[in-house]
């Protein structure tokens, strides 16, 4: 009797070994409440919540303990979450995104003002400062570079960086630009507000003139042709950002266009959601330079949005009353579209209920895609 007893404890035991309480650490439970908050956000807040919730529960999911050996976790080799990570750590999921990106995306803003592009090519200001600020806190030139694409505010310009010069840190980075991303409604607004004048405020602008077939056409290719062509490495993003364009202004490839700004898109976006918050692992992840990575996330982001305001304040001196541009545009730099754009307009409309800004602000908003995914391209030249 005593026998079968200490079968039956000795199977419990080893059990209960197995278990996720026993092998959970505080900052697994850390990084659970991280993932909790990011759904409600996502819910509550609708914080970018296409974003927000596959990758909060992702953290739930990479953050649920387990004893090695199972094949289950993100990082262990021949399990399935490994596999689906796989698409992360090459690179392949973000070009994707950048072809439904572009099927979805009209630059006419752009192309009726071509002006609009310096605005953001100026917002690319935070990358470049960040990998400064990055190189003097000790960061290596590449880590560096990874961790400043998060003043781009792109996702998956910052996941196709990472996963080349700093694959160790792409989780942080990750996140860092995506949390970001969701935030552009809280941190772009104040920064708006001081940094123009009511006079400012109000400036109008002259309607977008109308952009015929052809011009957007001839746009797709002769801007992949240009950018590409200054920017080899940057191709994989650049090149799918316009020919997925090109499927949506041909006219003759709807069903194509259609599949990647649809079904395509939103499966790569569960997925690189998904793996991205299961690669937040409290074991690698919880670090002094994770810590770091988020607030030069926050610090690039704001230098970025700064350049592209005072960038439009400095422009207005040199044009004529009548075709000067409003600087709350400047926010739209950075390439969260279109968040960046509809902040633009709602914090214009605050102070004249009939300005409104958001066609305007398409212009530099997709202009800073452009401009992102060319820094990228840049950082990549020298530093791999």
């Amino acid at each position: 009797m005593g026998t079968f007893f200490d079968f039956i404890i000795e199977h419990i035991s080893q059990f209960l070994q197995f278990t996720a309480f026993a092998n959970m650490t505080f900052g697994h439970v850390i990084m659970i409440c991280i993932g909790l908050v990011f759904i409600y956000l996502a819910i509550a807040k609708e914080f970018e919540p296409m974003l927000l919730i596959p990758i909060g529960f992702g953290i739930l999911v990479g953050n649920v303990a387990f004893a090695p050996g199972f094949k289950i976790g993100v990082y262990e080799t021949g399990s399935v979450l490994n596999y689906l990570y796989f698409g992360v750590l090459q690179g392949i999921y973000p070009p994707l995104i950048f072809l439904g990106i572009g099927a979805m995306t009209d630059f006419s803003a752009l192309i009726s003002n071509p002006k609009l592009i310096l605005i953001g090519a100026a917002a690319q200001l935070g990358i470049f400062g960040a990998y400064c600020i990055a190189l003097a806190l000790g960061f290596s030139p590449t880590e560096a570079g990874a961790i400043a694409i998060i003043g781009g505010a792109d996702g998956p310009t910052a996941i196709f960086l990472s996963s080349k010069l700093a694959p160790d840190l792409m989780g942080a980075i990750a996140i860092s630009a995506y949390s970001y991303m969701a935030l552009v409604p809280v941190i772009q607004p104040p920064i708006m507000r001081l940094l123009t004048n009511s006079k400012e405020r109000l400036i109008r602008m002259k309607p977008p003139r109308a952009v015929s077939k052809v011009e957007k056409i001839i746009f797709a290719i002769a801007g992949m042709l240009l950018t590409t062509f200054i920017v080899p490495s940057g191709l994989p993003l650049l090149g799918m950002l316009f020919f997925g364009n090109l499927l949506k202004e041909s006219g003759v490839t709807k069903r194509l266009a259609d599949t990647a700004k649809g079904p395509m898109i939103d499966i790569v976006t569960i997925l690189i959601g998904l793996t991205v918050g299961a690669s937040t692992q409290a074991t690698t992840f919880l670090t002094l330079k994770s810590v770091g990575i988020f607030a030069l996330g926050a610090g690039s982001f704001i230098i970025a949005t700064t350049g592209g305001v005072l960038f439009v304040k400095l422009l207005n001196v040199f044009l004529k009353e009548g075709r000067k541009i409003n600087p709350l545009i400047g926010n739209s730099g950075v390439s969260a579209v279109p968040d960046s754009a509809r902040v633009s307009q709602v914090v214009g409309l605050e102070y004249d209920k009939t300005n409104h800004l958001l066609m305007h602000a398409m212009g530099p908003n997709v202009a800073g895609v452009i401009g992102s995914a060319v820094a990228a391209g840049i950082l990549l030249s020298f530093l791999m």
